[in-house]
């Protein structure tokens, strides 16, 4: 038994009359959806149609949202339906990040994920989904995909069908008869403009967002803005041709007339926040493994230093982390209750581990205490390296999110903490007046000035090579091009680029001898370094967020 859906868009009027149901329902809340009708406008004026799609959960047979869900909150049933179970559901959003369909979304009720679960309380007792009951031209079509005697089946035998971004490898079980590649891909049409009729907002539905603006202004009221959007052929006759929704229809090319609230950003700064001490703590601590590693003598301060260091960075991890989930009071369910597919659930445990191996190691040192401190070490340092690189694996579980399929997103990580070590570490000898190596064996600035160009080098040529590559998504090359050209080109360029890399390494190499480059030189160029790995990993974080996936 496989439960699917087919939406028969010869059939669909664009009734609304599936989404009041769902609401009915379910009881969702106003502003946001589990099933709604997309509406694009394509054609030459006058010859001009309106495109309707229902757009909801595909209950994928690979799901994304339930292998990156780390605390079983979604989970596949045995006839193919992917439930939820909001009494689990911490509110890390990593399922909406991984649904390259948009389906899901935070209740505002609960603060927990909710999407369409198939109406599965109704499948049990032998009724048919809500929305497909209500559908006045029986535009929806439910039923267990292999048997071969329902209708369901019977049309996926005979008709032919198209699924939303097959690419991902999802497989998912909702299928469109009729499918219109402009309604079913996101990137081929623009956001719809701010019109009376033509979107929702967040928190209110339909006109109500323009009709507030209107109630707390004195303003004259723009009829023609708000009755543009449904009327073009007014607007045609006005000669209304300063409006780019107008000239779109005119020119032929397809737009988006109603459309699903957008979600914004899901993982905002508590996220870039976390990454950034991350790469701290974990820095932290592989620095003077990596001194140890090329024969120095590290004294035991800069060991107690380096645990000292990770764990307070780990602690503010922790910290970000709760923070950014919207259901803060369950954060311990990643541990107790962990589904271990989830990278998510990993990461917590890497965090812990790690956690608990620096307080020992820091423990041992302070105690002098010898045997078995190398071996711990040694461990410490590999779940040191797990620690700044586990991330790149849970964002590329973020299926919806083409640009973090990358694969030197793992070097981009670790080449941070490196980079972030060595800063902290010259930051904390210049203020602390303290000798970090054993009977002055070695050089420990100079070290980490060393370290921190090599470094710098490597991210550099990270960034050209992720710069540089072939994009496999017009999604990720979109993104690409809001880095370098678009939206956050000043913030690239400027900090990223200028002030987090090329001014630290010119100051870093111009060095000299030691004795030349003051100690507040290099304190600068550390400073500098810190803010360019934390405006990277808000680009990094916050741009593909900005294309839509529905």
């Amino acid at each position: 038994m496989k439960y699917g859906f087919i939406i028969d868009n010869r059939k669909c009027i664009g009734c609304h009359a599936c989404t009041t149901a769902c609401k009915s329902e379910h009881d969702v809340a106003v502003g946001v959806n589990r099933t709604y009708v997309k509406q694009v406008e394509k054609g030459e004026f006058p010859n001009t149609r309106r495109i309707f799609s229902v757009m909801r959960c595909n209950h994928c047979t690979d799901a994304p949202c339930v292998e990156i869900c780390p605390v079983e909150a979604l989970f596949t049933r045995e006839d193919g339906i992917v439930d939820f179970d909001n009494n689990r559901c911490i509110g890390c959003k990593s399922c909406m990040q991984a649904c390259p369909y948009d389906a899901l979304y935070i209740d505002p009720d609960n603060n927990t994920a909710a999407k369409c679960n198939y109406c599965a309380h109704r499948i049990e007792v032998g009724r048919e989904p809500a929305c497909v009951t209500v559908c006045p031209e029986h535009a929806i079509i439910a039923g267990d995909m292999e048997n071969p005697n329902t209708e369901i089946s019977q049309l996926l035998a005979r008709e032919t069908v198209t699924v939303r971004k097959p690419e991902k490898g999802t497989n998912p079980n909702l299928f469109y008869i009729d499918g219109d590649f402009a309604s079913l891909n996101p990137e081929a049409t623009d956001k719809s403009g701010d019109f009376l009729w033509n979107s929702q907002a967040r928190g209110v539905g339909h006109y109500a967002k323009y009709a507030e603006k209107m109630m707390n202004t004195n303003d004259d009221v723009n009829l023609l803005k708000m009755t543009l959007d449904n009327d073009m052929q007014s607007a045609y006759h006005k000669k209304e041709t300063e409006n780019p929704n107008y000239i779109d229809v005119l020119n032929g090319k397809a737009r988006r007339v109603y459309d699903t609230p957008d979600k914004g950003i899901l993982w905002g700064w508590e996220v870039s926040a976390y990454v950034m001490t991350k790469a701290i703590a974990a820095g932290a601590f592989l620095l003077p493994f990596l001194a140890m590693l090329l024969g120095y003598e590290v004294s035991d301060t800069a060991k107690l230093w380096s645990a000292g260091l990770s764990l307070v960075f780990l602690s503010l991890t922790g910290l970000f982390l709760v923070m950014d989930l919207d259901r803060p009071d369950r954060f311990l369910n990643v541990l107790l209750r962990p589904q271990w597919k989830s990278w998510l659930v990993k990461g917590g445990y890497i965090i812990t581990i790690f956690g608990l191996l620096a307080t020992v190691f820091g423990a041992m040192t302070f105690f002098e205490i010898r045997t078995g401190s190398t071996i711990l070490m040694w461990i410490t340092a590999f779940f040191a390296v797990m620690l700044a690189i586990y991330t790149a694996f849970l964002f590329a579980q973020a299926k919806g999110r083409d640009f973090w399929q990358s694969p030197t997103l793992p070097l981009h990580m670790l080449v941070h903490s490196v980079m972030a070590g060595a800063a902290i570490f010259i930051i904390v000898e210049t203020f602390c007046k303290t000798s970090f190596l054993d009977m002055n064996l070695g050089n420990w600035s100079g070290l980490m000035t060393t370290t921190l160009i090599i470094a710098l080098i490597v991210n550099l040529f990270s960034l050209i090579t992720e710069l540089t590559i072939t994009h496999p998504s017009t999604a990720a090359h979109a993104v690409l091009n809001m880095i370098t050209k678009g939206r956050y080109k000043n913030l690239f360029w400027l900090v990223v680029v200028l002030i987090g890399n090329v001014l630290p390494l010119l100051l870093l190499s111009f060095r000299g001898i030691e004795e030349s480059l003051g100690s507040m030189t290099m304190v600068i160029a550390a400073v500098l370094v810190l803010i360019g790995i934390y405006a990277t990993e808000k680009i990094w974080i916050e741009a593909p967020q900005r294309i839509p996936l529905a």
